[in-house]
């Protein structure tokens, strides 16, 4: 008989006892509770009953001091008393709430008429003394009659209270007598459930798993230490011992896939975090130079069995040219086009030997035997081609590429393409931050840069540096007679007069407005000559809007330098209050700063 069918009987025999324990132990308790709410029920009848009695003598009390003493504060006692006990039936609500019985309420009310009886007495008494019949109102209270009557009522009190306890003392002996009974039977049934349980128990346990399991033991151990070169022992016996035997060789051989699968899992872990580390060091690059020596120091740790070269795309020329490489590839040019590479036709990893047939790329060195197992990854972003990965076996190791999965290798084009989007995203969102929208030269913040460039270079060496500050003279003669529009237009043809002017011997800035700066690395005596040639240039312009001629455009000219004119930090300022000068003196001219001894204003 097998383990199963012998704990399904002593399991069945178990939850009949246990539910028939529970049933007793729900009666006994519920026995239980009917003695306590008996209990309850009677000490709040004794305690209304109590309280009744109580104030019907206290009443009784309170007209006699009065009468003894003539204190009114026992008449206002006794009034009070007397209004509190007007309804017969809101006294007796509190005993008829606490459970008492009809014929015991019957004569309760008895009671109560009884003592309004006497109220009637008291207050005849009360009103004989007030009127100054002393003697007809301690008679009144003092008398046999008054006397009886209390006597009475005190005695149908007693009465009621004793047949109160009479009958609540019974009901909780009968509910006492049954709690003890059910309480009985429940331990009798939990009694008999554990003495079933222990001797099932001791059945299976010594002749069905015990000596089984001890032969187990051993073994389990071993698996638990993560040993998993023990064999269990195969057993005989078709039972669940048997499929346990089953289980744990079962449990033995997931184990060792296990380690399989966590070293595996390692592994992952391992290029995960290297491909991790150099993305985020290929975020931080400023320059396309970091960029690629992070390339050469990662990916060959990456894939060790692989050589491979980073191709770049130069836009200028539309070919892609080698920019790095590592373990020396042989397969492959140093330039192509584009479309000399199905990976970058087609925007797909391209691998023309290995399991599948592919065409073999035009950019390979065409070989004699078969082709060597090549891998192109295209790296682009948001569809543009930024460049290619290329990788081939590495001399000395298989032709497979077993040593780094594809998915690592995928992976590592993408991190190097998303970084060089970035770094040319970056490249170009700073030259726009440096250069002027409207004319294309650089800006106030370029200009600040350089003169911080030049305050560390050039002064130490003593260098000459010339500042021109220039402004278009009656600019605002323009925008008023043309439009805003006809002056940007003058700006810019002016902006592209000073880049031609300084191209490869200066550099031009736009400083605000009509204004423009420019920056010579030239003496004085040549900064001016400079500067007459870009004002004739500029006032030979033929500027036109949507067809009309704007007229001459001429310009005003400050010119400093140093050292004649004071420091570095000091050429702005300088070559503007010389710009201010020229036009006060009639604009269309250049002025020279003066001598930093003699400038005083």
């Amino acid at each position: 008989m097998r383990l199963a069918t012998i704990t399904n009987w002593a399991y069945g025999a178990t939850l009949v006892l246990t539910l028939t324990s529970g049933v007793t132990m729900l009666l006994a308790s519920d026995a239980h509770e009917r003695e306590r709410a008996a209990v309850a029920h009677r000490y709040a009848l004794d305690r209304a009953t109590t309280a009744l009695g109580k104030t019907m003598f206290l009443s009784a009390d309170h007209a006699r001091q009065f009468v003894v003493t003539g204190d009114p504060v026992y008449r206002l006692l006794h009034e009070s008393d007397r209004d509190s006990r007007v309804d017969v039936d809101a006294r007796i609500a509190p005993v008829a709430q606490a459970g008492a019985m009809p014929d015991e309420l019957h004569l309760l009310r008895e009671a109560i008429r009884l003592s309004q009886t006497m109220d009637g007495q008291q207050r005849a008494a009360i009103l004989a003394y007030q009127r100054g019949d002393f003697t007809t109102a301690r008679t009144l209270l003092f008398g046999g009659a008054h006397e009886r009557e209390l006597d009475r009522a005190k005695t149908m009190l007693e009465q009621l209270q004793a047949q109160i306890e009479t009958r609540t003392a019974g009901q909780i002996e009968q509910a006492t007598r049954f709690a003890r009974l059910w309480r009985s039977i429940s331990e009798a049934v939990i009694a008999i459930t554990a003495l079933l349980f222990l001797a099932v128990l001791y059945f299976i346990f010594k002749q069905r798993v015990l000596r089984p399991v001890i032969r187990l033991s051993d073994v389990v151990t071993r698996l638990a230490a993560q040993d998993f070169s023990a064999i269990p022992p195969q057993l005989s016996q078709i039972d669940e011992i048997g499929d346990m035997a089953a289980a744990i060789d079962i449990f033995r051989t997931n184990g060792l896939e296990r380690q399989r699968l966590e070293a595996e899992r390692d592994r992952d872990l391992a290029m995960r975090d290297l491909l991790a580390r150099m993305t985020q060091r290929m975020q931080a690059c400023d320059n396309l130079a970091d960029l690629l020596a992070i390339a050469r120091r990662f990916a060959p740790q990456i894939a060790p069995t692989l050589a491979g070269r980073l191709y770049l795309l130069d836009s200028g020329s539309g070919a892609l040219g080698a920019a790095c490489e590592w373990f020396g590839p042989k397969g492959s040019v140093d330039a192509f086009a584009p479309s000399a590479c199905w990976a970058l036709r087609r925007g797909q990893p391209h691998r023309p030997a290995g399991r599948a047939v592919d065409i073999p790329c035009a950019h390979l060195h065409p070989v004699d035997g078969p082709l060597s197992d090549t891998l192109c990854l295209p790296l682009t972003a948001h569809g543009e081609i930024l460049g290619l990965l290329y990788l081939e076996p590495r001399a000395g190791t298989a032709p497979e590429h077993e040593g780094t999965p594809s998915p690592y290798l995928g992976m590592l084009a993408e991190n190097i393409g998303l970084a060089l989007a970035n770094l040319r995203l970056r490249e170009a969102l700073q030259a726009l931050a440096m250069a002027d929208a409207l004319t294309g030269l650089p800006n106030r913040r370029q200009l600040d840069e350089r003169l911080a460039t030049l305050r560390a270079t050039a002064a130490p060496a003593h260098a000459s540096i010339a500042c021109l500050m220039l402004d278009v003279d009656h600019f605002k003669r323009f925008n008023d007679e043309f439009g805003h529009d006809a002056g940007d237009v003058v700006l810019r043809a002016v902006g592209q007069a000073l880049a031609d002017s300084t191209r490869g011997a200066g550099d031009a800035y736009r400083f605000g407005g009509e204004e423009f700066t420019v920056l010579l690395p030239v003496p004085v005596h040549q900064a001016v000559a400079r500067a007459e040639a870009i004002r004739t240039r500029i006032a030979e312009l033929d500027v036109r809007h949507e067809g009309k001629a704007l007229g001459p455009v001429t310009i005003s000219i400050g010119v400093a330098a140093t050292p004649e004119h004071g420091a570095v930090d000091q050429l702005i300022a300088t070559a503007d209050a010389a710009l201010l000068r020229a036009k006060r003196q009639g604009r269309n001219r250049v002025e020279v700063a003066r001598p930093s001894s003699r400038r005083a204003a």
